[in-house]
C-alpha cells in the first residue's frame, strides 16, 4: 500500500511538529551525583511522599473509620502536592 507523497509530507511535518517541544534548552534538570534529574521526578518524589504522609495520617486509629476512600484521599493528596510544587518553583 503506497502512501500519496501529499499524505507522507503531512505526516512528515506532523511528526516533527510533536517533537519541537522537546529541546534541552527549556527542559528544567538538575545535576545529582553526575547525572541530570528532571524537575518532574523531584514533584513526583515530593508528590510520593504526601502521598505516603497522608496515609500514615489515616491510619491513625482516631481517622480510621472518618475517611471514605482513603486510597483516592492519599492519590489526591499527592498529585496537589505534586502539582503545587511544580507551580511554585518551575512556572
Amino acid at each position: 500500500m503506497r502512501m500519496s507523497r501529499a499524505l507522507r509530507s503531512s505526516l512528515l511535518a506532523a511528526l516533527s511538529g510533536m517533537t519541537a517541544g522537546c529541546s534541552l534548552a527549556a527542559a528544567p534538570s538538575y545535576e545529582l551525583f553526575g547525572a541530570y534529574f528532571p524537575a518532574w521526578m523531584l514533584c513526583a518524589l515530593v508528590g510520593i511522599g504526601a502521598a505516603a504522609g497522608a496515609r500514615a495520617i489515616l491510619t491513625i486509629p482516631r481517622f480510621d473509620g472518618v475517611v471514605p476512600f482513603q486510597l483516592a484521599v492519599c492519590t489526591a493528596v499527592g498529585v496537589a502536592v505534586a502539582l503545587l510544587i511544580w507551580s511554585v518553583l518551575f512556572r
